[in-house]
């Protein structure tokens, strides 16, 4: 029997591209935009497997993890977001998520998620966090702290929320390695 998927993301066209190329390698996968629709397919055809976007329009992929364990204690669940940070994938291993995956992620990279391998390179010896990635990950910490709340987030930082707001719309760069130019 084929292994059964669910994908949850608020984007449809990724969700569809997504869910066409799984059935390709032979999965039979559903897809839901919002946490009330994906709630209601796990409860109907409990899935083997759910990939979960961190950010589904104003909700957070976060709170889906535990109920949909409930369903299916077995059921493994992939956290992926386009926001990967550490406070985030702590949090999403600490409510019961099975891996934590970064934006774009390829369909092999979630095949081997679900065969339990590790999904990411070792990390060279030597690598160097620039400030701004440090910082996103202290903001994303806070924010996580404060369930989402900007406001709170920002009163947390000691910062103005407009502040924070404009903080959130900008990028951290890669690490790099000693001898890299900054880009």
């Amino acid at each position: 029997m084929p292994l059964t998927g669910l994908l949850i993301d608020d984007d449809p066209l990724y969700l569809r591209t997504l869910q066409r190329s799984l059935q390709k390698r032979g999965l039979t996968v559903a897809i839901a935009t919002t946490t009330s629709a994906a709630l209601a397919a796990a409860q109907a055809e409990p899935p083997d497997f759910a990939l979960v976007d961190l950010r589904l329009g104003q909700e957070s992929g976060l709170g889906l993890i535990e109920p949909l364990k409930a369903i299916r204690p077995d059921m493994r669940v992939l956290l992926v977001t386009g926001y990967a940070s550490v406070a985030t994938a702590v949090e999403a291993m600490k409510r019961g998520a099975d891996d934590y995956l970064p934006k774009p992620v390829t369909v092999d990279a979630i095949l081997r998620a679900l065969a339990g391998e590790m999904t990411s390179q070792p990390e060279p010896e030597v690598t160097m966090t620039p400030l701004s990635r440090l910082e996103w990950e202290h903001i994303q910490q806070a924010l996580t702290e404060t369930d989402g709340n900007i406001s709170a987030a920002a009163r947390l930082l000691g910062m103005h929320r407009r502040s924070l707001q404009r903080k959130l719309s900008k990028r951290p760069g890669p690490e790099r390695k000693p001898g890299d130019a900054p880009g």
